[in-house]
């Protein structure tokens, strides 16, 4: 995300079977209409999209490799993972664009397809699908999702390892060669990069806590315990969720699930945090019932999700709502 609303990267989802993308940077809220609708070709398995911010193209991946769509739905090109899956489960191939859209990087869970004992990040020439270059992973990944940074034109990539893990690696491509660099642990899910570039935001796998992270070394600059929040575990069970982020650049969602031990009630409850420095700010009403269906917007809005499948873009009451 970005302060600036037109560098804001492209809300897309999936629809009836279709790519749908959505203007979030118009001032309208409620349930938002799509911008343009890009149509996969039929038979596909789509795993993962993205969308290019000028709506000309969009990308998907299936669970053989990347496919690019103009957008009355020519397909311009496809590029296929090497070598074949062997297991048809439990891998999910992700993409993601460059801030600038000139690259779509593509992660390859390789080791539970059966193709490879470690999984790859490939950097694609978006325009071409021509691979620029590979980069072998240390991970053994069911999946893995990208987020741009709006400034440095890397991007980072959460890979995860179902019970082993959560891997964060962030990637750059200069001159045409694709270059790598791990975060020294394997316990944090990245949730968010804030809108100004200057933080991250990482949930523990375990779910005990939050962590603030100053880009790009990874450094804390606070945690967040779920005692912090008052749930000391007497009363009820309580764990950080791996949603949320950043509301704004000074303001991040933070939800906690939890269940009431004697009547096995479960529960959720969105929180605003100071962003700066960990001061809780009290609940909020995120207008879902799903705690995972909370995607901040980094401008005060946040989406959720309609029953036709539409996003639903809310706000805290007051002038910008």
């Amino acid at each position: 995300m970005s302060n600036d609303p037109a560098r804001r990267p492209i809300t897309a989802r999936r629809v009836g079977g279709a790519i749908c993308a959505y203007d979030t940077t118009a001032p309208a809220f409620g349930e938002l209409e799509p911008v343009a609708v890009f149509r996969p070709r039929e038979g596909d398995e789509i795993v993962d999209h993205a969308v290019a911010r000028d709506l000309t193209r969009a990308y998907y991946t299936t669970l053989d490799g990347a496919v690019c769509l103009a957008a009355d739905g020519t397909e311009l090109w496809r590029s296929d993972i090497p070598g074949k899956w062997s297991r048809p489960h439990g891998h999910h191939p992700g993409c993601g664009l460059s801030p600038d859209g000139r690259l779509l990087w593509l992660y390859q869970p390789d080791a539970m397809a059966g193709r490879s004992r470690h999984d790859t990040w490939t950097a694609l020439d978006a325009a071409t699908g021509e691979p620029l270059g590979r980069l072998p992973l240390d991970t053994v990944g069911h999946g893995g999702t990208h987020f741009a940074h709006p400034d440095s034109g890397e991007v980072l990539l959460d890979v995860g390892e179902g019970q082993d893990g959560t891997v964060v690696l962030r990637g750059s491509c200069t001159d045409g060669t694709p270059e790598l660099v791990a975060y020294p642990w394997s316990d944090r899910c990245l949730i968010d990069l804030s809108p100004d570039g200057r933080h991250f935001l990482t949930v523990d796998h375990g779910q005990a806590d939050l962590t603030v992270h100053a880009y790009p070394g990874g450094e804390g600059v606070f945690t967040l315990t779920v005692d912090d929040f008052g749930y000391d575990g007497e009363e009820c069970e309580a764990v950080v969720e791996w949603s949320g982020g950043y509301l704004d650049p000074d303001t991040l969602a933070v939800v906690l699930y939890g269940e009431v031990e004697e009547t096995e009630q479960e529960w959720f409850r969105s929180y605003r945090v100071d962003a700066r420095t960990g001061r809780i700010l009290g609940e909020f009403d995120s207008g879902t019932e799903d705690c995972y269906d909370l995607r901040p917007l980094g401008d005060g809005s946040w989406l959720t999700t309609a029953a036709s499948g539409h996003p639903v873009r809310r706000a805290l009451p007051g002038p910008a709502a």
